[in-house]
């Protein structure tokens, strides 16, 4: 009896659909924004509540449900603050101290790190060493010496106390000693042979080639300077020398120790301003800086 075999239908698995490489890309790359996007609203929800509650008037800041648009919008906060402290000498004494201080922390950063990268000299990297093993002290334990220093100098209440001990900077010499090391010495070299000096290579060949560094290290600079309020506090205690964040600090509190939030947030709005309007002025060289420099977050 013979066997009949039956062939078994051959099936076919169905077909992957997949997207084209062009299309997944184009997909990987819109997550990407969208996850930019969302964590940059979570960013900028802060500032856009700050600003909304400096225009609302004192019984709608503590309303319940918050009210993140204020109905109705008042300008009345800024004009309590003007009449409240001497805003505008603050503000003016803030804009000197951090521009001044800047323009020297840089200079200064600078001087220090050329330096410590392009010229030889016995103990130069020990030194370097022991310098930056200052940025691990904090500076809550120099905070007292200091002070007894500019105590002794006769600064207090001045501007000089405000602005001389920030002019040195370890992390400034570091940032932009690591720039200059980037720098080929081709360049220095034919300017030596040229009948250069080291000062004239510092400002004409190495500075105008690290303006991605200096604008990152100004940038900072002021804010470190600007936002600055335990050592103005120390300092600077009168009305005539005292900075925008000190001043700012006795809106805090009061009659009851109920704190008058739209006024300290109009505050905040004004202290905000020229912070950003600096990074946006030097935000074409500041990410430049950061990478050419070595700094890693």
């Amino acid at each position: 009896m013979s066997s009949i075999t039956v062939e078994q239908p051959i099936v076919k698995e169905p077909a992957k659909w997949t997207l084209p490489r062009g299309w997944q890309r184009q997909l990987g790359h819109g997550l990407s924004y969208l996850m930019l996007t969302l964590l940059a609203l979570i960013m900028i929800v802060p500032f856009v509540w700050m600003f909304a509650t400096s225009l609302k008037t004192r019984e709608f800041i503590l309303e319940t449900p918050p009210r993140l648009i204020p109905d109705p919008a008042s300008f009345d906060s800024y004009r309590q603050l003007f009449d409240l402290i001497p805003i505008k000498h603050m503000l003016f004494n803030s804009i000197l101290v951090a521009v001044v201080g800047t323009g020297g922390q840089v200079l200064v950063s600078a001087m220090a790190a050329y330096a410590f990268a392009r010229m030889q000299w016995k103990g130069r990297n020990a030194l370097f060493t022991l310098y930056l093993a200052t940025m691990m002290v904090p500076s809550q334990v120099t905070l007292i010496p200091l002070f007894i220093l500019i105590r002794e100098l006769g600064w207090p209440n001045s501007y000089q106390a405000l602005i001389v001990p920030g002019l040195f900077s370890a992390f400034g010499t570091f940032l932009l000693r690591q720039h200059f090391l980037t720098l080929p010495r081709e360049l220095e070299e034919a300017a030596f042979l040229d009948g250069a000096n080291h000062f004239t290579i510092f400002w004409r060949v190495l500075l105008p080639l690290s303006k991605p560094a200096l604008a990152t290290l100004a940038v900072f600079s002021f804010m470190g300077l600007w936002n600055a309020y335990l050592w103005p506090l120390f300092v600077a205690r009168r009305e005539d020398v005292m900075t925008l964040p000190v001043g700012l600090a006795v809106l805090q509190g009061g009659p009851r120790a109920l704190t008058q939030w739209n006024l300290v947030m109009a505050g905040a709005v004004i202290t905000v301003l020229p912070i950003l309007a600096v990074f946006l002025l030097a935000q074409r060289w500041f990410v430049q800086g950061v990478v050419t420099s070595g700094i890693k977050g």
